[in-house]
């Protein structure tokens, strides 16, 4: 252990200015600019023939300890009661090493017997804290299995995995990654993978990796994508996948249980659980009017984040019931990126993806239904209205044909009140070319509705 020094250092500690060393035991020397002392000397000098350090002090006799002799020959022996100078005493330097030796002995003796009940102490503490009792023995655990219930989430996962991918995609804007899984469309030496468009989208064309869940990774080919509809499909040079099958999402309820698949923050083959909280939640996600997509959205509480786009919303038999594309957060603090999952996450409907990828792997492209009409963007009374400008019913399309007018305010779509134009936007989309909707108008003071058979666009 390193000694303790002053704030002068070794100055302090030996006393520079002359002081008596305050960390010197006593009896020691004490060498100062005065010359060689020892500490308890009054007369500030080493005694003649003696050596710069003091003789012991005596502790059995009463009082300081006596002069030395070359002291009592320079002031004379102290007088006694009658003027009488004392004997002198014996000098307590004889006396006291033998008793000094003897306390010495002592505690070394109570020290090696301490020592030796410390140690005998230690052992007794180490061997109950070391736990090592030999008679003790732990039962075994019980025999486990792996096994669960095909509807349990630990059976739609284990079913599910081996067929969700994960998505690492390259472009000119950067790297990403996202989810898929395999179609059951089986075609000659490959495989195809539904996605988001967004995931893939900007890749180059070479800048996309399947990634499976067995380890495996093969390149990916984007075969066709819909903004619109934030789908796409990419083909993968590999053969004996097993697909997910696609369920009724028409059948889905509120409240029905479901879990999501994908990698999210990059983490492949995770799953969450939750319930459908909401159907029919109009979504429109996308940075511009160009890649803008419009989803009837399944909401669920699943916990999604991103890299969880594409992946599929399962329902308790394990089949597709929703692609998972977008969720609401809570806008990040101080310009940071926003918060993840809060129990809001929107997948679109596994009817509207069948569709839509089926037309993907045969055209190339998807198929959107329309009305052709412009919708006012500016209006915010009840509804939404139709631009009252000439021109905003296009001439001969299906709302032209149906009577629609510009000026026109759209109060319901099949007896659904809509309040947005993307509302009945997305409403639309979700209908096939040649399916009939209602469309209760008010016009004028008048309120009629308005038969519209939709067309495909372009």
């Amino acid at each position: 252990m390193s000694e303790p020094h002053g704030p002068a250092g070794d100055a302090s500690r030996h006393g520079g200015d002359g002081r008596p060393d305050p960390w010197a035991a006593p009896g020691h020397e004490d060498r100062s600019a005065s010359g060689s002392r020892w500490s308890g000397d009054p007369w500030g000098q080493a005694p003649a023939g003696h050596d710069a350090f003091p003789p012991p002090y005596d502790p059995y006799r009463a009082g300081p300890p006596a002069p030395d002799a070359a002291r009592t020959e320079a002031f004379g022996p102290s007088p006694g009661p009658g003027g009488e100078p004392h004997p002198p005493s014996p000098s307590p330097a004889r006396r006291s090493p033998a008793r000094w030796i003897g306390a010495g002995s002592l505690v070394l003796v109570l020290g090696v017997v301490g020592g030796f009940a410390g140690g005998l102490l230690q052992d007794e503490l180490s061997e109950a804290r070391d736990g090592t009792y030999p008679a003790v023995s732990l039962p075994s655990p019980s025999a486990g299995s792996t096994e669960r219930p095909a509807g349990s989430v630990a059976g739609i996962a284990a079913a599910a995995l081996p067929s969700v991918v994960a998505l690492q995609v390259q472009g000119s804007q950067g790297a990403g990654t996202g989810s898929g899984f395999v179609l059951d469309a089986p075609t000659d030496g490959g495989s195809f993978v539904l996605t988001n468009n967004h995931v893939i989208a900007g890749a180059d064309p070479d800048g996309v990796v399947v990634v499976f869940q067995d380890g495996r990774q093969a390149p990916g080919r984007v075969v066709g994508a819909d903004a619109s509809y934030d789908l796409a499909v990419v083909r993968v040079e590999r053969t004996g996948l097993r697909a997910l099958p696609f369920g009724d999402s028409s059948g889905v309820v509120v409240g029905d249980p479901v879990v999501a698949v994908g990698a999210p923050l990059g983490l492949q083959g995770t799953v969450t659980e939750g319930i459908v909280s909401a159907l029919n939640r109009p979504v429109t996600a996308g940075a511009s009017q160009d890649d803008a997509s419009y989803i009837q959205a399944i909401q669920t509480d699943a916990a999604i984040n991103p890299g969880n786009s594409g992946g599929p919303l399962l329902n308790a038999a394990g089949e597709v019931i929703g692609i998972n594309s977008a969720i609401a957060a809570l806008p990040g603090l101080g310009g940071q990126a926003p918060t993840g999952s809060i129990g809001l996450g929107f997948s679109i409907p596994s009817e509207q993806a069948r569709r839509t990828a089926e037309q993907l792997i045969r055209t190339g492209r998807a198929v959107h239904p329309v009305i052709k009409v412009s919708l006012d963007g500016t209006y915010r009374g009840q509804g939404v209205r139709i631009v009252d400008q000439p021109g905003a019913v296009e001439a001969g399309g299906p709302g032209d044909r149906a009577g629609l007018q510009p000026g026109d305010v759209v109060l319901a779509i099949d007896g659904r009140p809509v309040t947005e134009p993307s509302e009945l936007i997305v409403d639309i989309r979700a209908r096939e070319p040649g399916e009939t909707v209602t469309l209760s108008v008010r016009r004028g003071p008048e309120s009629v509705d308005v038969p519209v058979t939709l067309e495909a666009d372009g």
